[in-house]
């Protein structure tokens, strides 16, 4: 297994860190500005914690939180823009990174899955 920081998914991931810090540099809802952030560091933490699980099962579990995570930040972009915190450039922007993550995420979940089920059929079947 690959470390965690070769993963695209990871990579992607720590850049809308960025991208959510600095988007949020001047926010003075300190209440809001905590929680995307921490959203979206969950987001990089869960596959971090995942890849370093040892098995596949717990890997996809915290796959699974990191993509429900990208819902949370995505979902806050809007309050984001709502609130006018961003501006509707940004915030669209940045929903479109989280969906493309959400994606990635998703693809890499289900290729984790058929590799588990393929690896169960090849150890069911009698030689």
């Amino acid at each position: 297994m690959r470390s965690f920081e070769e993963l695209r998914v990871w990579q992607d991931a720590r850049l809308l860190v960025e991208d959510i810090y600095k988007s949020n540099s001047s926010c003075k809802d300190y209440g809001f500005k905590d929680q995307i952030q921490r959203a979206s560091i969950s987001i990089m933490n869960n596959i971090a914690e995942g890849s370093e699980s040892g098995s596949d099962a717990l890997f996809i579990r915290y796959l699974n939180t990191a993509k429900a995570s990208c819902g949370e930040v995505r979902s806050m972009l809007y309050a984001g823009e709502d609130l006018t915190y961003y501006s509707i450039e940004n915030a669209t922007l940045l929903r479109d990174k989280t969906i493309i993550l959400s994606s990635a995420l998703h693809k890499f979940i289900e290729y984790l899955r058929k590799s588990r089920s393929n690896e169960k059929s090849s150890k069911n079947t009698i030689v």
